[in-house]
């Protein structure tokens, strides 16, 4: 017996039908107890402010384009000076949720991201999330962070003497 998975941190159903030919503009923002645990699964210490805009329109074969606007002030620990900072995260992004089994083959890095789903129902919540996670700078640096001088004096590196070996030829 397989145990449930867990919930989603943001879940934001909504019916593939309510897309209508005029297409649809749906928000999703996320409240503390979601923005809490968006941040865990972020492995970030905090998201403070989590907003995300969908323009939805159907495309044929119950297709649903989203063009979206992420927007998210995030707390990350700078990777120079391994002090929390807070930082705006902002992303334009495209993707399409396509029913499960009907993806696109194509490699192109450069073509929209395809989300596969089941049933009648898509969830805004996630794929928000998602985007979040793909607009992280994997290496957060604190506005006018500054690298210690590591060089030093070269006698101090652990190899300096055998950079004062001649060169065999």
């Amino acid at each position: 017996m397989t145990a449930d998975p867990p919930p989603p941190e943001l879940c934001r159903p909504l019916a593939v039908d309510r897309v209508g030919p005029g297409g649809l503009v749906v928000d999703v923002c996320a409240g503390d107890a979601e923005r809490t645990a968006l941040a865990a699964r972020m492995a970030i210490p905090a998201v403070t402010d989590f907003l995300c805009r969908f323009s939805l329109s159907a495309v044929p074969g119950a297709v649903l384009l989203a063009e979206g606007h992420l927007q998210a002030r995030v707390v990350r620990v700078c990777v120079v000076t391994l002090e929390e900072f807070e930082t705006l995260t902002e992303e334009r992004f495209r993707l399409r949720f396509v029913p499960a089994g009907r993806e696109s083959d194509d490699d192109d890095p450069e073509s929209d991201d395809e989300i596969p789903y089941t049933g009648a129902t898509i969830d805004l919540g996630e794929a928000a999330a998602q985007q979040l996670a793909l607009a992280l700078d994997p290496y957060p640096r604190m506005p006018d962070a500054v690298l210690p001088d590591a060089a030093g004096d070269l006698a101090e590196r652990p190899f300096a003497a055998l950079a004062r070996l001649p060169r065999r030829r």
